[in-house]
C-alpha cells in the first residue's frame, strides 16, 4: 500500500502539514495585512479601530508563516535551498516590510501624538510591501521560478491581485469586528475590491495551465476537464455570494456581518486548492518532487514527531485567541 512505505506516505504529509500552514497564514496574516492596507482611506479614529481589530491576532498569524518556512527547511531541504535562492530580491522586501509593520504597530500607540502620523506611515508601508513581495513570488513560483519578461510581467499583475485578494479580506474582516460609520466603509471597500479578486481569480486560473504542459493536461484534457468542473463553479458561485451578501449589508441586527469574511475564506480556500492539484507532486515546479527534495525517512519521522507537538500548540492558542476577543473591536490599550 502506497501509506506503507515512508519513502512516499512521509513526503505526502509533510506536503500537506506545509500546504495548511501556508493556507492559514495566508487567510489569517491576509486580513490583518489586508487592515493596513486599507488603512490610509479613513481618519485617524477609525483607523485606531482598524488597527484594535487586528491588535490580538496578528502576531500569531505570522507564526504560521515561519511554522510554513521551517517545515519547508526540514522536510524539504533541497527545494527550500532552491526556492529562496530564486525568490531571495522579493523574501528580503516580504520579511523587511513584515518588520516594519511590526515596529510601526507598536511605536504608533505609544508616540506623541506629532509622530503617530509618521508610524501610520510605517504601517501602511510594511504592508504593502509584504503584500506585493507575497504576490510576486507567488507569480514567480506559478511561472516556473523562470525569470524571462512574460513571467516577470505575470509576477508583477499577481503582485497587484494579491494585494487587492488581501484588502479584500481585510474589509470583510472590518465588517465583522466594527460597527457604524467604519462597518458602512469597509462595506464600501469590500464591494469595490471585490471586482479585483474576481479579475485576479480568473487571470490566476487561466495563467496556471499554460505555465506547464502537464498542467495544462491536469486541467483542460478528457476527463479531468469535467471532473474538476465543480472547483470553479464553486468559485464563481462563492462570488456571486459574496456580491449577494455585501448587497444585503449593513442589516439592523448585523446577523450578516460574518458572511462576507466566511465567503472569502471559503474562496481562498477554493483557490489554494487548485494550485495545490496543479503543482501537485512538485514543491519544485518541473523540478523536483516532494519524494525527491524530501529529507530521509528516519529524519521526516522525528520533525513528524515534533511536528504533532507544535502545530496543535499554535493551532489551539490562534483558535483562543479568537474566542477570547469574538465580537466587535474594541479600543486597543497597552495599560
Amino acid at each position: 500500500m502506497i501509506f506503507g512505505d515512508p519513502t512516499i506516505s512521509l513526503p505526502i504529509i509533510f506536503a500537506v502539514l506545509l500546504g495548511f500552514s501556508i493556507l492559514v497564514y495566508v487567510v489569517l496574516d491576509g486580513f490583518d495585512l489586508g487592515v493596513g492596507l486599507l488603512s490610509p482611506l479613513t481618519q485617524e479614529v477609525h483607523r485606531d479601530k482598524m488597527i484594535a481589530s487586528i491588535g490580538p491576532f496578528w502576531d500569531a498569524n505570522e507564526t504560521w508563516l515561519v511554522l510554513a518556512v521551517g517545515l519547508l527547511l526540514v522536510a524539504f531541504p533541497a527545494a527550500h535551498g532552491t526556492i529562496l535562492t530564486a525568490l531571495y530580491a522579493p523574501v528580503f522586501i516580504l520579511l523587511l516590510g513584515l518588520t516594519l509593520r511590526g515596529v510601526a504597530f507598536e511605536f504608533r500607540a505609544k508616540a506623541p501624538a506629532h509622530k503617530k502620523k509618521a508610524w501610520d506611515a510605517a504601517f501602511f508601508a510594511g504592508s504593502l510591501m509584504a503584500s506585493l513581495s507575497q504576490g510576486f513570488m507567488l507569480g514567480l513560483y506559478i511561472m516556473g521560478l523562470q525569470f524571462t519578461q512574460v513571467s516577470l510581467a505575470f509576477a508583477c499583475l499577481t503582485a497587484v491581485f494579491l494585494t487587492v485578494g488581501y484588502s479584500f479580506i481585510g474589509a470583510t474582516w472590518l465588517i465583522m469586528k466594527t460597527a457604524g460609520e467604519l462597518q458602512l466603509k469597509a462595506i464600501r471597500w469590500a464591494r469595490q475590491g471585490l471586482w479585483g479578486v474576481g479579475l485576479g481569480l480568473i487571470a490566476i486560473s487561466f495563467a496556471t495551465p499554460f505555465a506547464s504542459e502537464r498542467i495544462f493536461s491536469k486541467w483542460l484534457e478528457f476527463p479531468e476537464a469535467i471532473l474538476l468542473a465543480p472547483l470553479p463553479l464553486m468559485s464563481l458561485a462563492l462570488l456571486a455570494m459574496l456580491w449577494l451578501a455585501l448587497q444585503r449589508l449593513p442589516t439592523s441586527n448585523d446577523s450578516w456581518a460574518w458572511a462576507p469574511f466566511a465567503f472569502a475564506t471559503t474562496l481562498f480556500f477554493l483557490a489554494f486548492c487548485g494550485l495545490a492539484y496543479s503543482f501537485y507532486p512538485y514543491v519544485v515546479p518541473e523540478k523536483l518532487t516532494i519524494y525527491e527534495a524530501a529529507a530521509a525517512p528516519e529524519s521526516l519521522f522525528i520533525i513528524l514527531v515534533g511536528a504533532c507537538v507544535v502545530m496543535p500548540i499554535i493551532f489551539a492558542y490562534s483558535a483562543l485567541s479568537f474566542f477570547i476577543f469574538r465580537g466587535k473591536a474594541t479600543e486597543l490599550r497597552y495599560d
